[in-house]
């Protein structure tokens, strides 16, 4: 039998299903999928075959593993890399240490030519990987509001171009999952309709849009939202815009970076009140250094350093992104007013159904054995994706 397939039985844990957290648990993995959930008390009176591998968690927390739908880069790798097909192989690597199985590496806007190339060597390297899996890409524009760059480029944004969105499809091969727009750009319309049909989830943006704009997205499908509260129109007490319109319609999620400097920690507390959980989706936004040690740093193309939580363009202190990762911000959601099991819903469960991943996203018969085990101190202890273990630390196997 394939060592990397050997059936594994993860026991004496608390089990997060995605559904509800269920202590003093077991899983039971065969064949690259979950083949079984049951008490410890079935456990201890079960008979195993004896090429099961037994894993004893010691109480830690088994959870889907963690889904980041938005990452440029992680430890030195990035998508803006010259060779960004390498890169992304290493940050699917590098990804499992932090309790990710899937992620979708997100570009940020460039030159049409430059982009469509960068499309299509990232593309290349799905199927590869041999950690965290590459769902498909997010592209971060470049059909953004030039009034909302954050830390864009302005010359890499443009109006809405369905030749070039053609482009950036064939160069994919049909990969690319989910695409940042500002909802309120004339031909918007027509570019939801081609993601429609091409079943590219739309999200809300970098984006200058009044609340009338934002509506009129919702009709044509974008229904889902970058980082809310940053580099989108603010709430107004006369004219609700973009924030506002994500708030006061349930059918809207939105992404959250939950590192408490892009968005104050008490606000978790109004998502809570205001979103539905199941809409509520954890990103982090994570630039190239994040995880690096020693600088200099650089992300896209351009030097950033970390100061009060983020990480800032040094050109003018622009906010460039943050230095993130899922379990950390899974942490601070939980510190925030989340429950656990509503935490790491935001990571794992949300994610899955928002960018309508099959199969992912929950510890049910019949799912993919992506899984993350960490402690009660917020330490990845084990990682499995397709029920192979990827990362293992501490987790005690008998």
């Amino acid at each position: 039998m394939n060592e990397a397939l050997k059936p594994v039985c993860l026991h004496n844990g608390t089990v997060f299903t995605g559904f509800a957290a269920m202590e003093h648990c077991a899983v039971l993995v065969e064949g690259g999928l979950i083949s079984d959930v049951f008490s410890q008390k079935r456990f201890e009176q079960r008979q195993f075959d004896t090429d099961v591998r037994i894993i004893d968690v010691k109480g830690a927390y088994i959870a889907p593993g963690f889904i980041d739908t938005h990452i440029h880069g992680i430890g030195g790798y990035g998508t803006e890399d010259e060779d960004c097909a390498a890169s992304v192989l290493e940050m699917s690597r590098v990804l499992v240490k932090w309790g990710v199985t899937a992620f979708n590496p997100t570009l940020y806007p460039s030159a049409p030519d430059h982009m469509v190339r960068a499309v299509e060597k990232i593309a290349s390297a799905i199927g590869r990987e041999q950690g965290a899996r590459i769902m498909g890409l997010h592209l971060e524009g470049p059909f953004l509001s030039p009034k909302r760059l954050g830390v864009q480029k302005p010359e890499t944004v443009q109006p809405v171009n369905l030749n070039l969105m053609e482009r950036f499809w064939e160069a994919s091969g049909g990969h690319i999952v989910n695409m940042t727009v500002a909802p309120e750009l004339k031909g918007m319309r027509e570019l939801a309709l081609f993601c429609i049909k091409k079943g590219i989830v739309l999200q809300a943006g970098h984006t200058n849009a009044e609340y009338g704009n934002m509506v009129e997205g919702m009709q044509v499908g974008i229904l889902h939202s970058t980082h809310l509260f940053n580099a989108m129109r603010r709430l107004d007490h006369r004219n609700p815009n973009a924030v506002g319109a994500i708030l006061i319609h349930p059918e809207m999620s939105c992404e959250i970076i939950a590192d408490g400097f892009h968005v104050h920690k008490d606000l978790f507390k109004l998502l809570l009140r205001n979103k539905p959980i199941d809409k509520i989706v954890l990103i982090t936004d994570g630039l190239k250094p994040t995880g690096q040690e020693t600088g200099p740093f650089f992300a896209n193309q351009e030097e950033v350093h970390f100061h009060d939580g983020a990480f800032h363009r040094v050109s003018d202190d622009v906010i460039a992104g943050s230095g993130l990762t899922m379990i950390r911000g899974i942490r601070n959601l939980a510190a925030g007013g989340f429950s656990m099991e509503d935490a790491i819903k935001t990571a794992s469960f949300n994610p899955a159904q928002v960018m309508r991943y099959n199969r992912q996203g929950a510890i049910i018969p019949g799912h993919f054995a992506d899984l993350t085990v960490f402690d009660h101190n917020f330490n990845i202890r084990l990682v499995m994706t397709g029920g192979k273990i990827v990362h293992n630390t501490e987790a005690g196997s008998t």
